[in-house]
């Protein structure tokens, strides 16, 4: 089978390949995927994925296991405290989109829905993991010891990455590469715009701007939810349970998309499936918990919204990655930023509503109703092609079998 690629002048003809015999799950065509990788430098100047995500896990492993350092000794320790989870959220912030940027480069379509999926279950299985931990040590050794062992962990983590993942190559990051633009960032700019005004792209903006909202409203105010509504239930029941039915959820989200793309069916109607269940079905569920219920059902009520609000990682997490893959990890920041602040407002308003209504009814509607409102607006625009590459400057673009 010969793959035949064939673009304008401005892609230049190094980007011709043709490869005998290549399996078709492949990702790209050997030779041709370097250069081409090497051309989207040209519009999209980056940092290597893998080198942000080593760069930003050993600054945020240090500075956790600092943290008590700087409550004892610190004349101000509330000055000092607050500025260290700031940088703490700064620098965890590129994390989703050093991984998004790494999958959209070095995996294929097929199996990118798993791979999201994955991770996601892995932050689910961390928190229940050190959460249990950390309640041992901190009865044991004292909260400090929740600070250094988790930080030191982190930087073990980062270490490993770079030693046995990078080859202990170096240097991890430059001045040069951070601040690199000049006469390019004139052409970044205008790719950005265009980017924008893509209805796609749009789409998947406000979908996990929508998504992130709804989550961070719901682990915000659950815990408050169980504690006036059940004040004699055991605390551990709803702070473990539903993120135990999370793990599983993810990864059968994961494998259920892949396996639906592998079979031929349409990428976009997949991610659309997926976000159906996740903002769709879980408001449902959300739904029930308006009335009155069981400790219980309320429970399982919440298990089952959590558990199918992973399934965006296979929607419209992924999905950013199909629309552009060569500013993946740039795009998921604007995303994951638009999120953070939309999540913050959020839970605010929720909170003025409990207040005002005296009624956990009020959050949950409002919930239900950004998530269909998400949801519509998805299902709506979505598409799964490529929309980073100017088809204006585009003159052939056949493949031949």
């Amino acid at each position: 089978m010969a793959v035949i690629q064939k673009h304008g002048k401005n892609y230049g003809p190094d980007l011709v390949c043709h490869k005998e015999n290549h399996p078709a799950d492949k990702i790209g065509v050997p030779g041709c995927h370097k250069k081409w990788a090497e051309h989207n430098n040209n519009n999209w100047p980056r940092v290597g994925g893998e080198k942000v995500l080593l760069l930003s896990a050993a600054a945020w492993g240090s500075m956790t296991a600092f943290t008590p350092i700087l409550a004892h000794f610190c004349s101000q320790p509330i000055f000092s405290m607050t500025l260290a989870r700031f940088l703490m959220g700064l620098l965890q912030g590129v994390h989703y989109p050093s991984l998004a940027s790494l999958c959209s480069q070095k995996v294929v379509e097929s199996e990118r829905g798993f791979l999201m999926s994955t991770v996601g279950s892995g932050s689910y299985l961390g928190t229940l993991v050190i959460g249990g931990a950390g309640s041992l040590m901190l009865d044991l050794y004292g909260w400090e010891s929740v600070f250094y062992v988790s930080g030191l962990l982190a930087v073990m983590w980062a270490y490993c990455m770079w030693k046995y993942l990078l080859k202990g190559e170096g240097p991890i990051i430059t001045l040069e590469s951070l601040g690199s633009g000049g006469p390019q960032s004139k052409v970044t700019k205008r790719h950005w715009l265009r980017l924008f005004k893509q209805p796609a792209v749009c789409a998947v903006i406000i979908t996990h701007l929508c998504t992130a909202s709804t989550f961070f409203t719901l682990l915000s105010w659950l815990p408050t939810f169980f504690k006036d509504t059940f004040p004699d239930a055991k605390g551990w029941v709803f702070n473990v349970i539903p993120w135990l039915v999370a793990i599983p959820s993810s990864l059968f989200s994961g494998y259920l998309s892949d396996h639906l793309i592998s079979k031929g069916f349409d990428t976009t109607s997949v991610r659309k499936l997926m976000q159906f269940f996740s903002m769709g079905i879980s408001s449902v569920f959300t739904l029930l918990l308006c009335g009155n219920t069981t400790f219980p059902w309320a429970t399982a009520f919440v298990s089952a919204t959590m558990g199918l609000t992973t399934f965006s990682h296979s929607g419209v997490s992924v999905n950013v990655q199909d629309l552009a893959p060569s500013c993946a990890g740039a795009l998921f920041g604007v995303m994951n930023t638009c999120g953070a602040f939309s999540g913050v407002l959020m839970v605010y308003f929720s909170g003025y509503l409990i207040e005002s209504t005296g009624s956990w009814g009020s959050m949950f509607g409002l919930i239900t109703a950004v998530n269909l409102l998400g949801l519509c607006i998805f299902l709506a625009f979505a598409e799964a092609r490529r929309v980073d590459i100017d088809p204006s400057k585009i003159r052939h673009h056949n493949i031949h079998i």
